[in-house]
């Protein structure tokens, strides 16, 4: 099968991981993520992954409620750090192999995050999983994954969600929501769409990184958007 992608950096929400739970982690989602991983790793396709921690902690929420916004911010990051390990488990379980970086050193959980080693793990074959954000507080794991996205030097950002691309307003709530097919970044920002943040957009957008938005939740999804069809929506 013809691959449109090489080398992918695939950002997956916190809160997809609860599946029906509504709270931590749903091992059936887990699953059906690592197969659909597999998938496009084993037709050559190189996989970075940032997972959020919004499943378990979410430091604006914690900040909200009293927290000091440093040390949420901080707590969210080690959520991430749950999840990471949760994700390169299933992912070994159907035998594709993966490998844990922190931004913060927490060996033996996980290795240092650089920039090459994590290179020389999707060349190895591997799928790298980057936790724990960009290591400092004030960033979401969104900014997290375009920086770790542009620094492993990754053709795309696939964002995958519960919803299939990017509409002109949320299609939970409106109806009369239409979709983008594809959208500019200064598009998304001007229209003030809650695509990602404007820390992640923009640093995208200076670093020609394309995001496809995409439902991740339908099996089979990251295979079609690898092989280029346009079920999602692309920001360029």
């Amino acid at each position: 099968m013809r691959t449109k992608y090489k080398r992918v950096l695939l950002k997956l929400s916190g809160e997809s991981l609860m599946g029906e739970q509504g709270y931590g982690i749903d091992t059936k989602r887990l699953g059906e993520y690592a197969t659909q991983i597999k998938e496009i790793a084993s037709q050559g396709v190189q996989v970075a992954i940032v997972i959020g921690g919004g499943n378990i902690f979410r430091g604006l929420s914690g900040a909200s409620k009293g927290f000091d916004r440093v040390k949420g911010d901080q707590m969210g990051m080690l959520a991430t750090v749950i999840n990471s390990l949760a994700l390169s488990s299933a992912l070994e379980a159907v035998g594709q192999p993966a490998k844990v970086f922190t931004a913060v050193n927490m060996f033996p959980i996980g290795e240092h995050y650089s920039k090459w080693k994590a290179i020389e793990a999707l060349n190895n074959g591997a799928v790298s999983i980057m936790a724990g954000g960009t290591g400092n507080p004030f960033f979401t794991t969104d900014t997290g994954s375009a920086l770790r996205g542009i620094e492993v030097e990754a053709d795309v950002m696939l964002k995958g969600t519960r919803v299939d691309g990017i509409y002109t307003a949320d299609p939970e709530k409106d109806p009369t929501a239409t979709k983008f097919s594809e959208i500019s970044y200064d598009e998304v920002y001007t229209r003030g769409l809650k695509v990602m943040d404007l820390t992640a957009t923009a640093l995208c957008k200076e670093n020609n990184l394309p995001i496809v938005v995409f439902d991740m939740d339908t099996p089979g999804n990251l295979a079609k958007v690898i092989a280029g069809e346009p079920i999602g929506t692309l920001v360029y």
